[in-house]
């Protein structure tokens, strides 16, 4: 079934349109020379532009640190903490945030509207990690690397000046994979210090089984061959795509933090999310599904042109600031869900 953009919100399908006829090549076009270029471009925080991407939030102050992983290296670390919260507060929690790109592509800056956003709503010190890169670092580097980094995170509460006994893990479609493999990473190890998972349109499955990828092979933002693309740069050739270290569907699932999954409807990874829900409820594990209508893949980084962009914001803060703090009131966003979409909008 060819996707047709008139499902779309008007602004979102122009946009979108635009991203994929006009400012940017689908990744299976790219040379590796073109991707690695492509990985230091952002977006300026500034109009015209931040009125598609949101705004970095003034009120959060921004950091470096490091993170040593296994091998020796030192995985760069990019620090969120509202301003609001003075230096020798300690009692605040620790969001870690996994971004998107297909294992291929992205940075953390390009996050920052949304990281800043999470750290003054949530209240909480987040720690975006960049994680390495394929093709040049395969799997399972980035996610050992999300895990190294997890676990410095939590040992080193006195340097974040944070409660690093209340952690949550956040990331968008490759980093919802990488937050997801890390959750059963840390809980197989035991004593694990994660008390949520956000994940919002995660690639759960590189076997690639889920029916939305062939359903809506053309959809815009991400398409099939884009998925296979991104899945054969990352995962090493004669590799098992069902490994729970790429695929984290097919990983024990009892015992996992409570999960958000955010899905987008016009999204052909809409039904890896869906499955992973659907997974961590049969092994018990406390799970919201919300899908989003009319939206495509990406939609979290264009929130100037999704109309439920408050809507996701909204229950994204919420479920984080519920499971990081005893009050559930407290960390809440200023703007409640918009409700023009249910928040269990069926798929399809």
């Amino acid at each position: 079934m060819r996707h047709s953009p008139k499902a779309m919100y008007p602004r979102t399908a122009l946009l979108t349109a635009l991203l994929d006829h006009v400012l940017r090549r689908p990744v299976e076009k790219c040379s590796v020379e073109d991707i690695v270029a492509s990985r230091g471009e952002v977006t300026p925080d500034r109009p015209p532009f931040s009125w598609v991407t949101g705004s970095v939030d003034p009120s959060v102050g921004i950091t470096f640190g490091t993170a040593p992983a296994r091998d020796g290296y030192e995985i760069p670390l990019r620090i969120y903490r509202p301003r609001a919260v003075r230096d020798r507060e300690r009692d605040v929690p620790v969001v870690v945030f996994l971004h998107g790109g297909g294992f291929v592509q992205g940075n953390v800056v390009m996050y920052d509207p949304l990281c800043s956003h999470l750290a003054a709503r949530v209240r909480a010190v987040v720690v975006s990690v960049d994680y390495r890169l394929a093709p040049e670092h395969q799997s399972p580097t980035p996610a050992h690397d999300c895990v190294d980094a997890t676990t410095w995170v939590a040992q080193h509460g006195d340097v974040l000046r944070a409660d690093t006994a209340r952690m949550a893990l956040c990331g968008d479609s490759a980093g919802g994979n990488l937050a997801a493999v890390t959750a059963q990473v840390l809980r197989d190890r035991g004593g694990s210090p994660i008390r949520h998972q956000a994940l919002i349109y995660p690639a759960t499955d590189m076997t690639l089984a889920s029916p939305s990828i062939h359903d809506l092979a053309h959809a815009p933002m991400l398409t099939r061959a884009s998925i296979v693309a991104f899945r054969d740069h990352y995962v090493p050739k004669g590799s098992d795509h069902a490994d729970p270290l790429v695929s984290p569907l097919f990983g024990r699932l009892d015992g996992l933090p409570p999960a958000l999954v955010q899905t987008a409807d016009l999204d052909p990874l809409r039904d890896d999310g869906v499955r992973y829900a659907a997974a961590l409820e049969a092994a018990g594990v406390p799970v919201r599904l919300t899908n989003y209508v009319r939206v495509p893949h990406g939609f979290a980084s264009i929130p100037g042109v999704v109309p439920t962009s408050d809507q996701h914001r909204a229950e994204l803060v919420e479920a984080l600031s519920s499971h990081l703090y005893d009050a559930p009131s407290r960390g809440r966003s200023e703007h409640p869900a918009s409700g023009e979409v249910p928040l269990t909008a069926p798929a399809g």
